[in-house]
C-alpha cells in the first residue's frame, strides 16, 4: 500500500526471526505482483527467541561463552540465506552487546569477539553482497556499547574487507552530533552502505522521519548529493525507514516518512552546487548558507505530488489511503497477533 500511493518506497528491508515465512519463495512470488522486492534483511540477536537454546543476556556475538557466539553466527548466516532467495543483496548487523557496569567486561576483548565473529559472517556473504555495520551509542548497555559510534564501525569495516560497511541510522548518535558531516567522513572513505532513516528528540526514539528536524534530514541528503557527484558509478547506500508507531496508523507514518525523505532529497538537488562551491572557496559564509537555505526553502510539494501521479500513485496518499478504507478493510479478515513478549533482552 505504502508504495502503491507514495511510489518511492520500491524494496522491503525484512527483519528475522520477526519476518520469517514457511514459504520464502511463495512470499517473494507476491511481493513481485504487488510490485515489491527486497533489500538489505536485518539480523536479531538483541532479543531471545522462543525455544532459542542459549541467551544473549549477556551477549551475542561478543559472549563471552564461544557456543553463544557460535548460535549468534549462525542465525546471521540462515538470515543471509533466506535474503538470497528473496533476491536481496546485503545483511545488516546491529548488536546490543555491552555492558552496564565497570569491569563488567573486557573492552578490548569484546570487540576482538565482534571482529571474529563478524569475520566468519562476512566469509558466508554472497559474492555480490555487502554487510552494514549499524553502530549505536546506547541502550540497552549504558555503561558501554561494543559498536558504539561511526569511528568503530569504520574500523571494523576496514577490518573485515572491501564488502563491509557502516550504516547510518539517524537516532543512534549523542544528542546534537553533526551527523550530516558523519555522513561526509564514511563517503570519503567509500564505506557508507545505508541508511536507517528516523527522527529523535532525545535518543533512538524511532519517530517519524523528518517530523522533528526536517532541516538536518536535508543537510544529510545535501552530503549524499555530493557523495553521488564525485562517485556516480559506485556510490550506492541502501535506504530504510526505521520507525516506531504506537499512536500513529503504521501505513500512514510510513507514507509521511517517505514523502519527508523524497523532499529532502528533492531539495538537496537543487541546490547550486556551483555556486556553493565559489562561496566556499571564497570564504563567504552569508551567501554559503544562504545557498543551500535557497534551497531548503524551495517549495518541492508539486512536483513530487507530479511524480507520483506521473508513477501511477496517489497526488495525496493519506487523502487516497483513508478514502480506499484499506485499514478498515484488512481488519475484518486478518487476525490479531498475540505479541509473547517486546523489547531489547
Amino acid at each position: 500500500m505504502v508504495q502503491a500511493l507514495g511510489r518511492n518506497t520500491p524494496t522491503v528491508s525484512t527483519h528475522f526471526p520477526w519476518d520469517k515465512v514457511d514459504d520464502v519463495q511463495g512470499l517473494k512470488e507476491k511481493a513481485a505482483g504487488l510490485g515489491v522486492g527486497f533489500d538489505a534483511v536485518n539480523s536479531n540477536t538483541f532479543q531471545d527467541q522462543p525455544g532459542q537454546p542459549l541467551s544473549y543476556k549477556y551477549g551475542s556475538l561478543t559472549h563471552a561463552d564461544p557456543a553463544v557466539r557460535d548460535q549468534a553466527v549462525q542465525h546471521n548466516i540462515d538470515c543471509i540465506e533466506i535474503g538470497e532467495a528473496l533476491g536481496a543483496e546485503a545483511l545488516t548487523v546491529w548488536i546490543a552487546d555491552g555492558s552496564n557496569f565497570a569491569g563488567q567486561s573486557d573492552l578490548t576483548g569484546a570487540l576482538d569477539r565482534y571482529l571474529d565473529s563478524m569475520a566468519r559472517i562476512y566469509a558466508a556473504l554472497p559474492r555480490h553482497w555487502r554487510v552494514f555495520i549499524e553502530h549505536k551509542l546506547y541502550e540497552p548497555a549504558f555503561y558501554s556499547t561494543v559498536v558504539s559510534d561511526w569511528g568503530t564501525s569504520l574500523l571494523c569495516a576496514q577490518t573485515l574487507g572491501d564488502k563491509a560497511q557502516c550504516l547510518v541510522d539517524l537516532g543512534h548518535h549523542a544528542p546534537n552530533v553533526n551527523i550530516e558531516q558523519i555522513v561526509a567522513r564514511l563517503a570519503r572513505f567509500g564505506k557508507l552502505g545505508g541508511f536507517h532513516f528516523n527522527d529523535s528528540k532525545y535518543g533512538d526514539d524511532d519517530l517519524d522521519a523528518g517530523s522533528i528536524n526536517p532541516h538536518q534530514l536535508f543537510l544529510v541528503f545535501n552530503e549524499l548529493v555530493e557523495a553521488q557527484r564525485r562517485d556516480p558509478e559506485g556510490f550506492r547506500p541502501a535506504y530504510m525507514l526505521d520507525q516506531s508507531h504506537n499512536v500513529t496508523d503504521p501505513i500512514e507514518s510510513l507514507l509521511n516518512s517517505a514523502g519527508a525523505v523524497a523532499a529532502a532529497h528533492a531539495r538537496a538537488l537543487v541546490v547550486d552546487r556551483d555556486a556553493l562551491t565559489e562561496h566556499q572557496r571564497a570564504n563567504d559564509v552569508i551567501m554559503g548558507f544562504n545557498t543551500l537555505r535557497r534551497a531548503y526553502d524551495t517549495d518541492v510539494t508539486p512536483i513530487l505530488a507530479m511524480a507520483r501521479y506521473e508513477l501511477g500513485g496517489a497526488i495525496d496518499p493519506i487523502a487516497a489511503y483513508r478514502a480506499s478504507e484499506w485499514r478498515v478493510r484488512k481488519a475484518q479478515v486478518r487476525k490479531p497477533i498475540a505479541v509473547g513478549q517486546a523489547g531489547i533482552v
